[in-house]
């Protein structure tokens, strides 16, 4: 099994702060904006009702940044992808979890065999919150934030709009089957959850995570790109990395990249087990 770290979510480039942890631990993964894909902040629900763009009206006041643009909540679309919260929004009955590459992202995991199988760890920008007089505010102890694994998706399926003849009407409005710069591309890929967890058979095959320590990669007291990773991922290569990324301490990930892809050693496969069955929101 290959196992994938990918980072997703806002960033200082798109979205400008990071996405939320609430006070009941609940991860709230912001999807990056972008034009045109017909789903808005405001369509996106939260479990109590409120909807992300409310909730990020209460976290920040300026607006949203798509690179040197700075757009209003209420003006935005999103790229909602990775697709892994479940009740997000309406969904048909068979839906389950999905997620998208194009292009040169796309062509680094083809380059490096992900298949059937392997298993997407996602992470992003994240950062405590606490309850105030205007709903939330960001834990001022927190600081700038942290690495955070908030998700998983096994793949099921790998999907090719331009080849694959099968009904996905399942899928709904994703950003990979209706916008002509993903649609055009030959490298257009959609990798659909397993129904269930291959470790853990009685989990599904996609989910989310309610935030605890052992989801934080970032070290404490260093920038959220040097990373605490167990010694036993020294046994394994860590694709788009620098030379020697292992440094005195910690773990140096690249801070710009997408998808880490590694292979899973039996002690790999534990710690991602231990991390998916012990942290996953239902």
């Amino acid at each position: 099994m290959k196992i994938i770290l990918s980072r997703k979510g806002f960033d200082s480039a798109n979205g400008g702060y990071p996405s939320p942890i609430l006070p009941d631990g609940k991860m709230v993964s912001l999807p990056i904006p972008e034009e045109k894909t017909g789903v808005t902040y405001s369509q996106l629900l939260l479990p109590n009702g409120e909807n992300y763009g409310l909730l990020m009206h209460k976290l920040v006041s300026r607006g949203i940044k798509m690179g040197k643009e700075s757009l209003k909540v209420e003006d935005a679309n999103c790229h909602l992808d990775p697709d892994i919260y479940k009740d997000i929004k309406p969904r048909a009955k068979d839906w389950r979890g999905v997620f998208g590459q194009v292009n040169g992202s796309q062509t680094q995991l083809e380059n490096q065999g992900v298949k059937e199988g392997d298993l997407f760890l996602f992470f992003g920008w994240f950062r405590k919150t606490v309850n105030s007089e205007n709903g939330y505010c960001y834990d001022k102890t927190y600081m700038d934030g942290r690495h955070v694994l908030f998700g998983y998706l096994q793949i099921g399926e790998i999907m090719h709009p331009k080849l694959n003849g099968k009904d996905y009407t399942w899928i709904g409005n994703h950003p990979h089957l209706n916008r002509d710069n993903y649609i055009k591309s030959c490298k257009n890929t959609l990798y659909l959850a397993a129904d269930n967890f291959s470790l853990a058979r009685n989990l599904p095959g996609y989910g989310v995570f309610k935030f605890s320590h052992n989801l934080v990669l970032s070290k404490e007291g260093k920038t959220k790109s040097k990373w605490v990773l167990p010694e036993f991922f020294r046994e394994t290569y860590i694709s788009g990395q620098e030379k020697e990324p292992w440094k005195a301490g910690y773990f140096q990930s690249v801070g710009r990249g997408q998808e880490f892809v590694l292979e899973s050693t039996p002690k790999i496969e534990e710690w991602a087990s231990k991390i998916i069955t012990a942290n996953i929101s239902c």
